[in-house]
């Protein structure tokens, strides 16, 4: 029996395989490994796309499919596929808002699954930043809440805006770290909801996630002193 989380993967995976029909694109879920060229022997994608010259690799992930094990898997598979001219790596995160609620009842990421996993927003911010603002975000937001965790905050809610408003009235934030986050918030909300925004660069990705890490080493002020 597949888990809400699977499901929501293989119902984005089979919809994303659709918008790429359309497109003209020639569509292969979980390709066997006699269809894979050789650099990709080792690995299993989710799905591979074609149109003339142009192969695309597409992984689909839910936040809380991820971990330390298939982190390091989607950096290796990223780094073999960019190495070979024609071919582009893809990972689409499915939409946040679809997975809260699970989301809720397995727990939020700790410090350092979300080390691990901005290493991944890294790797996928030089092609494909709106996939990548929409990961990065999450990582900010779990990091906001282990500071409300470190600063024994008491929170109404958990919705990301309340959220970084209440942190920044409290003092945890500084203004520049506040705008910076509603910044990346605005941008994150256009992606997520399918809006086309042009202020989004690669540069404002790399800044939510250099942001993110600063915000973590927060969490060890108190041990340094």
């Amino acid at each position: 029996m597949e888990t809400p989380t699977a499901n929501l993967e293989r119902e984005r995976l089979l919809k994303l395989g659709e918008e790429y029909r359309e497109k003209g694109y020639e569509v292969f879920f979980h390709p066997n490994p006699e269809d894979l060229p050789d650099f990709l022997n080792h690995y299993r994608p989710d799905m591979i796309v074609r149109r003339g010259e142009e192969n695309v690799v597409i992984e689909v992930k839910s936040r809380s499919s991820l971990n330390s094990s298939s982190n390091q898997y989607l950096v290796n598979l990223a780094q073999a596929v960019e190495k070979h001219p024609g071919w582009r790596f893809e990972l689409v995160m499915t939409n946040p808002e679809d997975i809260m609620y699970s989301l809720k009842a397995e727990g939020s990421l700790q410090e350092h699954e979300i080390e691990s996993q901005l290493q991944v927003a890294r790797q996928l911010t030089t092609q494909h930043p709106e996939s990548a603002i929409l990961y990065s975000w999450s990582l900010a937001e779990a990091t906001l809440r282990l500071i409300t965790e470190k600063e024994e905050l008491s929170l109404e809610r958990f919705d990301p805006l309340y959220l970084v408003k209440q942190l920044a009235t409290e003092g945890v934030i500084s203004k520049s770290e506040y705008q910076l986050l509603m910044n990346a918030l605005l941008l994150r909300n256009a992606i997520a909801h399918g809006f086309k925004t042009t202020q989004l660069t690669q540069n404002s990705v790399y800044e939510l996630i250099e942001l993110t890490e600063q915000l973590l080493k927060t969490l060890h002020t108190d041990e340094q002193v």
